[in-house]
């Protein structure tokens, strides 16, 4: 996945209140970390952050561990989740997530300090750089969202990625803000990678747009030469320092339950056919474990193209919330049977790989090479006969055998 100059694009964001249950918290926790590693592994820690920065594959990340695929809390718990799940394994990784939601925020620039003492960083300057971001996002970007989340995830090479969230409690919408560090050469003239946020929310004042550099150069007169100068300078350029509007790429609805219209059929049905080609062969084993083998061959191939999917496989996240479900119950409650032999076998393809044996890793990489191989193969109008709504009902009805359970509690 290749990293964009500027933004990638916008998306509505549902205001959620709420925490993430235990049972669910240490799970994504899990599955977070072995993700991390196996794209580490594969790709380096490069990609990684230029994944962090994509706020496609940031939202299905979020949805394929089990979290409200549309919801601003996916921001909040995805970063909780690697904070925790990553902490055994940074300094071996290589990559270290600091800051957080509310206080957790204000404690990064010690947190970079102190990664920066142990690896040989310039600390003081990452947590400027933190500062820089945080400033940018709530001064110089006018978007009525007050930031309330800053997350920095830093490599030990000095390369960052930034995510960070504001909030519009009156609209209850939230905008996410998607920064990288490759290929910024400045915090204050296009600085930003992606803008999340709603479309309908009105005109953005984006002071760091190259566009608004009049803007930015009038603001400087204003505090040298007095406001009878500024007043002049914007009235002749006055079409040329107007903000200009987010464009739109990414809208994700406000309703909870998974329809239809946001799941591409297509897909789903290329993951379904290459989960039944690939299982027998790869995971003959796990095929014989009672009742989940075959359905967690499914989630393997979903969980395999947030390893590897090209960045046009994310355009519908609500499909990754197909592996796990959801906490809230949508699309179906957590089949924590299949999420734990999920997680149990990444992790064993994982600890195998970091041995030298990436013969599961690798099989799992098919299970992702097969379902594009598919969707290469089939018409764009092509649905075969793949019912989204009919997929979820079964789902359902197989919840309390998976061990189903949302926020009020294990299903049946």
């Amino acid at each position: 996945m290749r990293s964009m100059r500027g933004r990638t694009g916008t998306a509505v964001l549902p205001l959620h209140w709420g925490n993430v249950p235990a049972w669910l918290g240490a799970r994504m926790a899990s599955l977070g970390r072995v993700i991390t590693e196996a794209i580490v592994l594969h790709y380096g820690r490069d990609e990684y952050l230029r994944r962090l920065a994509h706020p496609y594959w940031f939202q299905s990340f979020g949805a394929v561990m089990g979290m409200d695929w549309h919801s601003s809390g996916i921001t909040t718990s995805v970063l909780s989740a690697l904070k925790r799940g990553l902490a055994p394994v940074e300094w071996e990784l290589g990559v270290h997530v600091c800051g957080g939601r509310g206080q957790r925020s204000r404690q990064t620039p010690a947190e970079l300090l102190a990664v920066g003492d142990r690896v040989g960083l310039d600390g003081a300057a990452l947590g400027e750089a933190s500062r820089l971001v945080a400033k940018v996002d709530s001064a110089a970007v006018q978007d009525g969202y007050d930031i309330y989340l800053h997350g920095f995830v830093v490599a030990d090479d000095g390369k960052w990625a930034v995510i960070q969230q504001g909030m519009n409690t009156e609209r209850r919408e939230a905008r996410r803000y998607h920064w990288l560090a490759e290929g910024l050469t400045s915090f204050v003239d296009d600085p930003h990678k992606a803008i999340d946020g709603l479309p309908s929310a009105g005109q953005i004042i984006n002071l760091t747009d190259r566009r608004a550099e009049p803007a930015r150069a009038a603001q400087v007169a204003l505090v040298h030469e007095g406001p009878d100068v500024v007043l002049h300078t914007l009235a002749r350029q006055e079409s040329a320092t107007r903000p200009a509007l987010v464009d739109e790429t990414l809208e994700l609805p406000f309703h909870h339950d998974v329809r239809v219209e946001n799941v591409s059929a297509r897909r789903l049905r290329s993951a379904l056919i290459a989960a039944h080609e690939r299982g027998p062969v790869d995971f003959a084993d796990l095929l014989l474990t009672p009742g989940v083998g075959a359905r967690t061959v499914f989630s393997l191939a979903l969980v395999a193209e947030v390893v590897h999917g090209a960045p046009a496989r994310f355009s519908d996240p609500a499909r990754y919330s197909l592996a796990h479900g959801g906490k809230d119950g949508h699309p179906y409650p957590v089949p924590r049977r299949v999420y734990d032999e999920t997680i149990r076998v990444m992790k064993d393809a994982v600890s195998r790989a970091k041995i030298g044996q990436s013969d599961r890793l690798a099989a799992i990489q098919r299970l992702d090479a097969e379902a594009r191989r598919l969707e290469r193969t089939t018409d764009d109008n092509d649905e075969s006969g793949i019912d989204v709504q009919s997929f979820i009902a079964g789902e359902r009805s197989r919840s309390a055998k998976w061990g189903g359970m949302t926020t009020r509690g294990p299903v049946g």
